[in-house]
């Protein structure tokens, strides 16, 4: 979906004074649905901008569809502008540490004070309690949360391959936003809301704690854990390539000892319940595992897929933008890079991964340079041309063309 008109938050209006992964996530999904989302920056552009190695990709994933506005918030003009703005702002959204939005002066109380109906949105590590006051990342979270331990071998704990918690958070973030916005037609009041990267870890790894609870045994972290399932694992192929196979149900099983020709297992009564085939896992898989050399990664998913069961080749990110679903179904945008030694190159990122009325959210703005759109925004907060150049000059503001 590209005509902004039709998307669901058209005519919301959101300030996002944010950085890194988190904050922006939020922004993100709410510019995508058609939320007008200001990105607030430093005179200097944000510094995600310009991270290096695993942050690289922080700011063109989650900054498209925004506009951005590029002021001094510790100067009394900088702060002016922006309070102006609140006025007829619907959302606001921070995840800075705790205490740096009231000492510039934009926490909730001070911006709820001039507009009741404002919607206040805190990303941080940790809600009310003992921990609240502590800056948190996404992998303190994860190591803290259990998640690091779920996921790495014993005594190696080890966290997920991208930033699932900080993405969650802001997931968490939007949903919260969404849900106040419904709230505020029925109060006509807004309220202030804090997600946060540590209990959204904790709700991750709840269905280990329910295992324990169920059990009274602790779950043991993934790459030794008992599965559930007797064919649940990734298996070599001919070509030395692997692929990921799971056998779910006992009519999977039916179908797939048909497939692969595994006659004796098909007739075996002793295999034909879940946990009966767990029992004997070990009796199983060596003769899977034989079968599947056979065949090449190809030939081995092209039958997979016509039995119907589940599989997986192993893929790299890099991978991805080839990828004929995901290029078909619209899942991946053409964005432009802003900043860094690729800036000017135009890529596909991912969409989100959502469909309304059958289609996907696409892209109504491309990915902002610092600043490009602060004349923009002074003017139509009623700021005549003389005044938005004074404010550039002075150095309250930056300007496109001026702004790193």
């Amino acid at each position: 979906m590209t005509d902004k008109q039709a998307l669901p938050l058209d005519g919301c209006k959101v300030l996002e004074f944010t950085h890194m992964v988190m904050g922006p996530v939020a922004g993100v999904i709410l510019a995508d649905m058609g939320a007008d989302v200001i990105k607030i920056e430093p005179v200097q552009g944000d510094a995600t901008r310009h991270l290096p190695g695993s942050g690289a990709g922080y700011f063109p994933m989650f900054n498209r569809n925004k506009r951005s506005l590029c002021v001094d918030l510790k100067s009394e003009q900088g702060r002016e502008v922006v309070l102006g703005l609140v006025k007829d702002t619907d959302v606001v959204i921070e995840n800075f540490r705790p205490g740096t939005m009231n000492r510039l002066g934009f926490g909730y109380e001070a911006l709820s004070d001039s507009n009741p109906r404002l919607i206040y949105c805190s990303e941080k590590g940790f809600l009310a309690g003992p921990y609240e006051n502590r800056t948190a990342l996404d992998e303190v979270a994860q190591m803290m949360g259990g998640l690091a331990y779920m996921t790495g071998p014993p005594g190696k704990p080890l966290r997920a391959g991208a930033s699932v918690i900080d993405v969650q958070g802001g997931m968490f973030g939007a949903l919260g936003i969404i849900a106040a916005l419904h709230q505020r037609h029925v109060t006509g009041k807004g309220q202030r809301l804090v997600a946060s990267l540590y209990e959204n870890t904790v709700f991750l790894v709840g269905q280990h704690m329910a295992q324990y609870a169920v059990t009274g045994q602790a779950a043991s972290p993934m790459p030794v854990r008992v599965s559930a399932w007797a064919v649940y694992q990734v298996f070599e192929t001919g070509d030395d390539e692997q692929v990921f196979v799971g056998v779910v149900s006992d009519k999977q099983w039916k179908d797939f000892c048909v497939a692969f020709e595994l006659t004796d297992f098909a007739n075996d009564s002793r295999l034909d319940g879940n946990s009966d085939r767990v029992k004997h896992k070990d009796r199983i898989i060596p003769v899977i595992q034989d079968k599947f050399r056979r065949y090449t990664k190809q030939e081995l998913m092209d039958k997979l897929e016509r039995t119907g069961l589940p599989f997986a080749p192993i893929t790299k990110p890099e991978e991805l933008f080839d990828d004929v679903h995901l290029n078909a179904g619209g899942g991946l945008l053409p964005i432009t890079v802003t900043d860094g030694e690729q800036a000017g190159k135009k890529t596909k990122l991912p969409a989100l991964p959502l469909e309304m009325h059958g289609r996907r959210f696409g892209i109504t703005r491309d990915v902002p340079k610092a600043g490009q759109h602060t004349r923009e925004i002074l003017q139509q907060g009623g700021y005549s041309d003389e005044q938005v150049e004074t404010l550039i000059k002075t150095g309250v503001v930056a300007a496109g063309e001026t702004a790193s």
